[in-house]
């Protein structure tokens, strides 16, 4: 039996027949709360429904969480939602007018999906490298918790996010387009921008994307 005052306890889950305005329409939860191995993406997720275009927020970790751990269910996320880019870019992105992973016409990606590193047609690289993502950060043999994480595997994850970057940068040099649309909809370059950068994951010369000078830009205009 229920008490008359117990309070009624929150579903944190879309049934079945859901409509879209109530899709995740729940509460939301202290990390404290949040008692699962899936803590952190829970945290992670909660707090991009909340505001995607509050990027320090969603880039600072809870109180003692391991940095490890953090930056892998980042990286997780990005490429979950990066997944969204390849669908949108796949209706101008095809084979016959993209026929190599470019950005600009100094920068010709080869795609690491092959027993030799070779060219091919962006829309391919682009599976390929979400794929392989996929592969390397759901492996059980380098990432089989979700709490504790090896040095050695996390020293893997600035190699993924070199890969999935260039997606960023041929969709803004070549498609530029359906780019700013995504991006509008979720600040996912911005925020993967500043994740690197506040990791030290890649070199700030291969960050081509100016999406970090566009911020500042924007920031200095609302200050004068």
């Amino acid at each position: 039996m229920k008490m008359a005052n117990e309070p009624i306890p929150v579903i944190r889950r879309n049934r079945p027949g859901t409509k879209a305005k109530d899709w995740c329409n729940w509460e939301d939860e202290s990390f404290e709360e949040m008692d699962s191995t899936l803590a952190v993406q829970q945290f992670i997720q909660q707090a991009i429904r909340k505001d995607f275009t509050n990027v320090e927020e969603i880039l600072n970790p809870p109180d003692g969480q391991d940095e490890g751990v953090w930056k892998y269910e980042h990286l997780r996320q990005f490429c979950m939602e990066l997944n969204g880019l390849a669908v949108k870019l796949q209706v101008e992105c095809n084979p016959e007018t993209c026929t190599q992973m470019t950005a600009t016409e100094q920068w010709i990606f080869l795609c690491a999906a092959h027993k030799t590193p070779k060219e091919c047609p962006a829309i391919d690289y682009t599976r390929h490298t979400l794929d392989g993502a996929a592969c390397l950060l759901n492996s059980n043999k380098y990432f089989p918790s979700r709490v504790s994480i090896k040095d050695s595997s996390v020293a893997k994850l600035g190699s993924v996010c070199r890969r999935v970057y260039r997606i960023f940068s041929h969709a803004y040099f070549h498609h530029r387009t359906l780019f700013d649309q995504y991006e509008n909809e979720t600040y996912l370059c911005r925020r993967f921008t500043q994740f690197v950068t506040k990791y030290n994951l890649m070199s700030k010369d291969n960050l081509i994307v100016p999406i970090m000078e566009d911020q500042q830009t924007l920031e200095g205009e609302s200050e004068a």
